[in-house]
């Protein structure tokens, strides 16, 4: 049974599906855009049921276009996004509180004095960034319904009946007890949650049920979080490599092998995937911002959008001494400090939009420098190889400036969407039991690797900048 799937990924700002086949690629595409609203205080919402009709779009015009019938579906899913809803209708409780959403910080404040033991039992430090606190403050200021999960057990729910989520997205909860993959019963009395229905935790590849949403039948069988979906679709299944996915924020994933890597370097130590019953762990370190940074300085008509950052940063050699933290949405990995706001420095009459874009590019490879490191140094070896995916790897010039300050190669994927081609190769492997990994995942050769430019003295100089920077914010505004 060799034929396509379809694969789906709901992401932050839209819903992208695959119809892919092991021998042909991609038969089909399609996308429908969600938009999530930015409110003050730090509050991202969006509204779940457009959530959810991204989803059925996507499908169905991939479907269209393939113009086959598919065998399986996979679906990734946001990975810290949540909601309250009702079990017996599927109707949504509350909306949707994104990822990036902060509105949960005083639960976070209240619970300190347990954070070692948090991070300890569940490998995630104490943020609003993971759904726990989220969960825990619809709890306190919403609805007591219904309810409270991870957005993607509601969208199982909805398209199989099922209630269920795997278990890398259990994992991103701060509720999953990290070395035996399971709910954790110390984390939800310390949240407060301990009478809640969670949902089961399930491999990442089984059938789960099935849907009729796209019109005939399929069967679930490939579920992940966003980024374990793509770390699996670059083929990093091993320690000594890591990929980075260039998103609505930035995302770097190293594994650690079957064992959780409890490091001290500030990176989320969390499960990579479970496969027949087998889990397997990796290093994870996040920069909020990266193509949210970059439409903010579209907002601003400093460009006019992504395709603009290699001409109008190519019209300037170097920053010109303007230096940008790009925490616009607070510093994460490994800093862990969203309550800091972003810095723009070194600014002059002859600052231009061309060295913004500069100082834009380099504080966003800055940042994964610094997660790259610290996974090298969790790791006890530096990291060999760095496969990158996501919408802006297709500028040249954050690619080369990344390349620049890790003094590493840049491997560019030519799979522009790894996260959905790793849910179509779980869903493959949950159709086909008989598979291994290797034979479900799709073939692709980089389809460009930037190499450093410049000397080690050089990156190591301009990373202290950014550092000096980051430590004034961090002197600037106390904890």
């Amino acid at each position: 049974m060799r034929g396509p799937v379809l694969a789906v990924d709901q992401g932050t700002s839209g819903t992208k599906a695959l119809v892919v086949c092991p021998e042909r690629g991609v038969l089909g595409s399609g996308f429908a855009a969600v938009h999530p609203r930015h409110l003050p205080g730090g509050r991202v919402e969006a509204d779940p049921e457009e959530l959810y009709r991204s989803v059925v779009d996507a499908g169905s015009r991939a479907l269209a276009e393939a113009g086959e019938p598919v065998m399986a579906l996979g679906l990734a899913n946001q990975g810290e996004t949540v909601l309250a809803w009702d079990p017996d209708t599927g109707r949504p409780l509350t909306d949707a509180l994104v990822w990036q959403d902060r509105r949960a910080e005083p639960v976070c404040t209240e619970l300190a004095p347990a954070a070692a033991e948090l991070r300890q039992l569940t490998g995630l430090p104490l943020d609003p960034y993971f759904a726990a606190p989220k969960m825990a403050w619809i709890r306190r200021h919403l609805t007591r319904e219904g309810v409270v999960t991870t957005s993607d057990v509601w969208l199982i729910h909805r398209l199989t009946g099922a209630y269920v989520t795997d278990a890398a997205t259990a994992g991103r909860t701060q509720l999953l007890d990290l070395d035996h993959a399971q709910w954790s019963p110390r984390a939800l009395d310390l949240y407060g949650l301990s009478g809640e229905r969670l949902p089961d935790v399930v491999d990442n590849a089984q059938l789960v049920g099935t849907t009729t949403a796209f019109g005939p039948e399929i069967p679930l069988t490939g579920l992940a979080v966003d980024q374990q979906a793509a770390l699996l679709a670059q083929r990093i299944t091993a320690p000594g490599g890591a990929k980075c996915t260039y998103g609505t924020g930035a995302f770097l994933l190293a594994p650690t092998g079957g064992a959780p890597r409890r490091g001290t370097s500030g990176l989320v130590s969390c499960v990579a995937w479970r496969l027949a019953g087998r889990t397997s762990y990796c290093l994870d370190g996040q920069v909020y911002t990266a193509a949210s940074a970059v439409r903010w300085l579209t907002g601003l008509g400093v460009i006019q959008g992504p395709a603009d950052l290699d001409t109008v940063g190519g019209s300037v050699p170097d920053s010109g001494g303007v230096t940008f933290v790009p925490a616009l949405a607070g510093l994460a990995a490994p800093w862990w400090r969203g309550d800091l706001r972003g810095s723009l420095t070194g600014l002059g009459l002859d600052t231009t939009p061309g060295h913004l874009v500069r100082a834009l590019c380099e504080g966003l490879a800055a940042q994964v420098a610094e997660l790259a490191e610290a996974a090298a140094a969790d790791l006890g070896e530096a990291l060999v190889t760095l496969r990158v995916d996501g919408g802006l790897t297709r500028s040249a010039l954050l690619m080369q400036t990344q390349a620049d300050l890790l003094q590493r190669p840049v491997e560019v994927s030519e799979l522009p969407d790894a996260t959905a081609l790793g849910a179509g190769a779980l869903a493959r492997l949950g159709a086909e039991p008989g598979l291994t990994v290797a034979e479900a995942l799709p073939d692709g050769k980089p389809s460009a690797v930037h190499e450093p430019r410049i000397g080690a003295d050089e990156a190591a100089e301009r990373l202290a900048a950014f550092r000096s920077a980051v430590t004034a914010l961090l002197d600037r505004t106390p904890v």
